[in-house]
C-alpha cells in the first residue's frame, strides 16, 4: 500500500543548479526532466520551454531571469542524458599547488589576505597530490592556478603581482 506524499517528501525532490552566477534550489526537477524526456522532445528550444512550463508553477522564477533559468534547466537535462555540458563558472577557482612546505602555506595564506583585501569570493584549492600536481605540467612548487591558467611556479608571489591578477577577476 502506497503511502501519501508528505512535505518531506517533497524537501526530497530539490535539486541545486546553478543559473547564472547563483546555485539555486529546483524542486520537482528531476521529474520534469523524465517527462520532457518522455515526451520526445527534440529542439533545446523546446526542451528549455517545457522545462521551465513544469517547472515555474513549482519554484519562484523572476520574470527578468527566465531565460538564465531556461538555459540551466537545458543544461541540467543534457546531462541527465549524459551528454558532456560545460558548467558556468561561478566565480575564479584558485589552486595552490604543492606538497605543503612553508611557502606553499606562506602562498595559501597570501592568496587569502589578498582575496580577502579585495573583498573578492573565490574558490581556493590547496592541491597536495604528487600526480594531480603533475597533472597540471607543474614543474615546480609551490604553484598558482586562477581559472585553469598557470600564473607562477617554483616561487611565492608578490602581494602586488598577486593583487593584480584577482583584481582582474573583478567585474
Amino acid at each position: 500500500m502506497k503511502r501519501p506524499a508528505s512535505p518531506c517528501d517533497a524537501a526530497l525532490a530539490i535539486t541545486q543548479i546553478s543559473v547564472g552566477k547563483i546555485k539555486v534550489g529546483i524542486a520537482g526537477l528531476k521529474e520534469a526532466i523524465e517527462e520532457v524526456r518522455a515526451s520526445g522532445a527534440r529542439a533545446e528550444a523546446d526542451i528549455a520551454q517545457a522545462l521551465l512550463d513544469r517547472l515555474k508553477p513549482k519554484n519562484y522564477i523572476p520574470a527578468p531571469a527566465l531565460e538564465d533559468y531556461k538555459q540551466a534547466f537545458l543544461r541540467e537535462f543534457k546531462k541527465a542524458l549524459g551528454e558532456q555540458v560545460e558548467e558556468e563558472q561561478q566565480g575564479p577557482v584558485i589552486k595552490i599547488l604543492g606538497p605543503g612546505c612553508p611557502n606553499c602555506r606562506r602562498l595559501e595564506q597570501l592568496v587569502l589576505e589578498t582575496l580577502s583585501e579585495l573583498r573578492l569570493a573565490a574558490d581556493v584549492e590547496l592541491v597536495k597530490d604528487i600526480n594531480e600536481i603533475a597533472a597540471h605540467g607543474v614543474l615546480g612548487t609551490p604553484a598558482l592556478i586562477i581559472n585553469d591558467q598557470i600564473k607562477v611556479m617554483g616561487q611565492v608571489s608578490s602581494r602586488d603581482v598577486l593583487k593584480q591578477w584577482l583584481a582582474e577577476l573583478q567585474f
